[in-house]
């Protein structure tokens, strides 16, 4: 019980730290935009992100750090219910996953957190569909989803965006191999009411046939199923 309750009074130690953070950052922030200075403004918008994610990712550990048998579970209904992640196959055979925020740059942080309530979502679909589809020759694909009101210069390149941790969760269930003899990749961007990720899976010979659909995948995303109902290959 002892060390339970050194490790409750270090994560809430901890937790207090960053809260009087983000307070100062939050302060820092209003001074900057209210001064137009935005570059600087941008900067802290970021530094006070990484401290966000930072406090969440603490607090995930407070309710675990007491001892009750259910906390992990307890903890995972809360990011279940509270990010929302879908994912499925598409009547064309895809696998399709959607999650409701943009992935972090790297080297800024947020890659933990968002493996965070990643990797239970995919355990979750994988109980709930035991039957395996492993594509063996596709196309992996990344489509990032800018808020129209997102400020244009801010887009990021695709290749300062953080994905490994996203590939390797999504290559568990439905890629055979996702060296690049099996799994090329695919990335672009667009415009929607929200920001989001869309990651596709897809077999390479429907490349195409998804590009022509691009232009045209509605805000809602494709209708998706638990359990493939073509198996493309």
């Amino acid at each position: 019980m002892a060390n339970e309750r050194t490790d409750v009074e270090i994560a809430l130690a901890k937790e207090g730290r960053l809260l009087k953070k983000l307070t100062r950052l939050h302060e820092e922030q209003t001074l900057l935009y209210q001064q137009n200075i935005h570059d600087t403004f941008y900067e802290k918008a970021l530094e006070f992100e990484s401290a966000s994610e930072k406090l969440t990712l603490n607090a995930r550990t407070i309710p675990v750090a007491t001892g009750r048998p259910s906390a992990q579970m307890d903890v995972e209904l809360i990011m279940e219910k509270e990010i929302p992640v879908e994912m499925g196959f598409t009547e064309q055979g895809w696998f399709q996953l959607r999650m409701p925020m943009l992935l972090p740059q790297k080297g800024k942080g947020g890659s933990q957190y968002i493996r965070g309530f990643l990797y239970p979502a995919m355990m979750r679909f994988m109980r709930n569909d035991q039957r395996a589809l492993r594509y063996k020759e596709c196309i992996l694909i990344y489509r990032h989803v800018y808020s129209r009101t997102y400020d244009e210069r801010k887009y990021r390149d695709h290749d300062n965006i953080e994905l490994n941790m996203v590939t390797d969760t999504v290559a568990v269930r439905v890629m055979a191999d996702d060296s690049p003899m099996l799994c090329r990749h695919y990335y672009c961007s667009a415009v929607g009411d929200n920001e989001r990720t869309e990651v596709y899976v897809i077999p390479r010979s429907d490349f195409f046939k998804w590009l022509e659909m691009e232009d045209h995948i509605p805000e809602s995303g494709l209708k998706v199923e638990k359990t493939p109902s073509i198996f493309g290959q």
